[in-house]
């Protein structure tokens, strides 16, 4: 359903007690079902090439006796929701009956271990071929497919070699599979083609980045073979080099300049498909279309530390519409770009002598941390940027680690000077903290606008200037000051706005920055629906902007298959938002150049967007997560503040021997939410859109 016309399915064939064939991932079935339940007493252990094996092998179970088991997810990583929907084991009659695949492959793991338990699978084979159009074979083992070599039809049948590890043993001729791979011209003599695992193409070195590519696919291609490469999987860590961003490893595969695999395996079609199909062979030079809107969060942080100078020269590489500047202010009150103003949070401070600066700040944030108000920017400069690894702590999933501590931090002046001889078409300045920060003589506000006048950006129409706050405060005062697009952000996950809402947040804004929970909420990483935010913001005349997209699967729900393109795609086409603010602008970049946005009724299916709780329907109900509170609508009282208040007169010079352990005072730093006292009467409301697939 999700996968290119010509998608060709895969069944690992297995016996059972009578002969029948069965598609399972294993010949030991526990792996895939729920039989040791079922048949509790009946694992044994069998010799499987050649090492003692414990469990319920497919041998010892007639057809018959596998009625009652069902099939259940293998993968503990996976979600196993979908348990409890019974189910049951396929034949490869009933695969291809049943599923009417465009194509069959069958892979034939385990022949020598049937033949131990007097079961041919070569009987089977050339049975099934008479009643089935088989289109692959495939066998990690060189007697079987020489054994059915001349019982197949050519012209039908494609029989494939498939490669193990380089180090493991084939069994009928006692190599290993890294001495048959240098006798290519051997395997032409029973296959017409190989399968290698993705990293004989591509090798990876033991810290997962890259290696140069090797010769095998010209080599294969050469001796008349075709090539398939396997392992592709969207829910495991992938090397450094793909930004976590499996459209962009199967490109390296089929879109690289020297060579191109015939085809991949893969446990997630609807990514190959959408990367052969739509955005392979697609010039580096599109623009793309207008939207989404790409802006970066805290520059390429996904691949850099955040902030710095190379994460913001790679945003700008990869493609990025604008980027982001989310401004802190040092003791000597200059302007910088930081995503935290706790230095803790970007940097090795902590280390350094400036540990001596921890302090509290409950008004800014729990427990301790070292803020940028107590460094001078001299100081702040000699700091050693840290990458932000979000998911480290909770699933040891690390970006970049080469790049861990590289570039340098840069004020706001540098970061201005960067984006206006740049290609961006615009910039992102965030301001948060601004009532606590005058309390402490620091006026960021008026550090922004002059900063952005001194750049020349205040008279200008080529580079847009965005400046975003979750401050209502905030925007007012720099809309009293400049003309400059503003952008509410709404810090928390909401399912609405009220009409009187959205026309107070029109006051001071041009556009709104929501979460992505805000306009597709979840239960448990299940997209459950879609919200009126979009559309109502929409009906306003407020442009819409959705944060953070980021590429590790771990960061996405289940319904958008692992892929970050998917997530992206489904949130502009199905969620009709303005743009995406991403810590991986080049996926961003990349979809907009596409070659499948735009074509109306003509869509493939791999870039249509998911339908949101589509998968929630599909679990049975005795395994649905509890139902949640449904996000609270957003009010005028969230909203409204009282103006910033100024600037307090410093009691002294910042000192000119360095940063002091000065511990900041205990000042109110937000503003408090207001009621207003006018309420507009409602506006008629627009029905929220359904997307189907």
């Amino acid at each position: 359903m999700t996968s290119v016309p010509n998608v060709v399915s895969w069944c690992d064939v297995q016996l059972t007690k009578d002969g029948v064939g069965i598609c399972a991932p294993s010949v030991k079935l526990d792996n895939s079902t729920d039989i040791s339940s079922v048949f509790k007493d009946k694992d044994k252990t069998y010799p499987v090439n050649g090492m003692a094996t414990q469990g319920w092998f497919s041998v010892d179970f007639t057809l018959n006796d596998l009625n009652n088991v069902i099939l259940i997810q293998g993968v503990y990583s996976r979600s196993n929701k979908f348990d409890g929907n019974l189910f049951p084991i396929l034949t490869v009659q009933d695969m291809v009956s049943q599923v009417k695949p465009p194509a069959l492959w069958l892979n034939i793991q385990l022949d020598i271990f049937f033949t131990q338990h007097n079961l041919s699978m070569r009987n089977f084979v050339i049975t099934t071929s008479k009643s089935v159009i088989i289109d692959y074979i495939s066998s990690p083992e060189v007697g079987f497919l020489r054994s059915i070599a001349g019982r197949v039809s050519p012209t039908k049948t494609k029989l494939i070699f498939r490669f193990m590890g380089k180090d493991v043993i084939e069994p009928s001729t006692n190599q290993t599979y890294g001495s048959l791979l240098k006798n290519l011209t051997f395997i032409k003599t029973f296959a017409s083609g190989i399968l290698v695992p993705k990293v004989y193409i591509w090798p990876i070195d033991a810290s997962n980045y890259l290696q140069a590519y090797t010769s095998l696919v010209s080599d294969a291609h050469k001796a008349g073979l075709t090539v398939f490469a396997a392992d592709f999987v969207n829910d495991v860590p992938l090397s450094y080099n793909y930004s976590f961003d499996p459209v962009a490893e199967t490109l390296s595969y089929i879109d690289n300049g020297a060579f191109s695999v015939d085809g991949v395996l893969t446990d997630f079609p609807i990514t190959p498909s959408a990367a052969i199909d739509c955005f392979a062979h697609v010039s580096k030079k599109s623009s793309g279309q207008a939207t989404p809107l790409v802006i970066s969060f805290n520059g390429a942080s996904g691949d850099y530390p955040g902030c710095t100078d190379l994460a913001y020269s790679n945003a700008i590489q990869d493609g990025t519409d604008i980027i982001d500047c989310p401004v802190q202010m040092s003791k000597d009150g200059i302007p910088f770009c930081m995503s935290s103003i706790n230095l803790i949070d970007n940097s090795n401070v902590a280390t350094t002598p400036f540990r001596n600066l921890m302090a509290t700040a409950p008004e800014i944030q729990s427990g301790t941390g070292i803020f940028s108000f107590s460094l001078i920017w001299s100081d702040i400069q000699n700091l050693t940027a840290a990458i932000a690894s979000p998911y480290s702590s909770s699933f040891k999933i690390f970006r970049n680690p080469a790049n861990r501590n590289v570039g340098r931090f840069l004020s706001l002046s540098e970061f201005l000077a960067l984006a206006k001889n740049s290609s961006v078409s615009g910039v992102l300045i965030s301001i948060e903290h601004a009532a606590y920060l005058a309390n402490k003589s620091l006026g960021v506000t008026d550090a922004v606008l002059g900063a952005l006048s001194k750049a020349g950006f205040s008279n200008q129409k080529e580079k847009k200037v965005m400046i975003k706050s979750t401050n209502s405060s905030v925007l007012m005062k720099i809309k009293e000051n400049a003309n400059y697009e503003l952008v509410y952000e709404v810090d928390e996950g909401i399912r609405d706005a009220t009409n009187a809402t959205v026309l107070d947040i029109k006051r001071f804004a041009d556009s709104v920055v929501v979460m992505k929970k805000s306009v597709f909420p979840t239960n448990l990483a299940f997209l459950t629906g879609v919200t009126d935010v979009v559309t109502k913001l929409h009906a306003f005349q407020l442009s819409v902007y959705v944060q953070t997209f980021s590429n590790e699967f771990i960061s996405q729900a289940w319904d958008f298959f692992s892929d970050p393109t998917v997530e992206v795609n489904s949130f502009v086409m199905g969620g009709e938002i303005d743009g995406v603010i991403t810590d991986f602008p080049k996926t961003s970049g990349s979809y907009k150049r596409n070659k499948c946005l735009g074509l109306g009724s003509k869509t493939p299916v791999y870039m249509s967007p998911v339908q949101p709780g589509s998968l929630m329907q599909v679990i049975p109900p005795p395994a649905l997560p509890p139902a949640q509170a449904p996000y609270p609508v957003l009010t005028v009282a969230d909203v409204v503040e009282p103006p910033l208040p100024v600037v307090q007169e410093a009691t002294a010079p910042p000192p000119t021997g360095g940063s002091t352990a000065t511990v900041p005072s205990q000042q109110k730093s937000g503003q408090p939410k207001l009621p207003a006292g006018i309420f507009l009467s409602s506006l008629a409301l627009l029905l929220p859109t359904l997307f189907l697939l």
